[in-house]
């Protein structure tokens, strides 16, 4: 009788273990979901301001216009993503298009004197802060989950209940990790 009760208490303990470790999943999975749809926020913002960047730019940059078909072609790649992967490697290349576009703007002044492009040049430049902000947010619930998912023995409960990893938002091109060369000098 005494070993069927310690029997009965510990399955109940192994049950009890496995309810908790389930339950913080689903909390680490919620957070990872809705930190990505901070990110998608302020991803939609910057897509929308686009159209309004390459109409600006377009009457004074007529040399680059390959560039500026690029950026429209790649917020329609993002827009069409279906995974965070394929969303995250479109949203890269989104990044360095704008900034060459933000670079060749420094060759025409009166396109750098425009009220329109410095009001748009200062709504990029708060979004992309926002962006940063939301992807350091989404990566550190994706690590949370992914630790919880690899740990023993959270990972038998991970396993048993298909909870998959999540995806960091890394950084693709080599060119964007080099440390930029900034000179004051004229």
């Amino acid at each position: 009788m005494t070993t069927g009760l310690i029997l009965i208490v510990v399955a109940g303990l192994v049950v009890l273990y496995a309810v908790s470790v389930y339950n913080k999943l689903v909390t680490k999975r919620a957070m990872t979901e809705e930190s990505y749809s901070g990110i998608d926020v302020q991803l939609k913002r910057r897509a929308d301001l686009i159209p309004n960047l390459v109409e600006t730019v377009k009457g004074y940059m007529t040399h680059e216009q390959t560039t500026l078909e690029k950026v429209t072609a790649m917020r329609a790649r993002a827009e069409a993503a279906t995974t965070p992967d394929e969303r995250f490697k479109a949203e890269a290349g989104i990044s360095s298009l704008i900034g060459n576009i933000m670079a060749v703007a420094e060759s025409y002044p009166e396109l750098k004197a425009s009220a329109n492009f410095i009001n748009l040049q200062g709504e990029l430049s708060g979004i992309e802060e926002q962006i940063q902000f939301a992807r350091r947010y989404y990566n550190g619930s994706a690590r949370d989950m992914n630790i919880m998912i690899q740990k023993f023995p959270s990972n038998i409960v991970a396993g048993m209940f298909r909870f998959e990893q999540k995806p960091y938002f890394e950084i693709e091109d080599e060119a964007d990790r080099k440390v930029q060369k900034v000179s004051f000098a004229q």
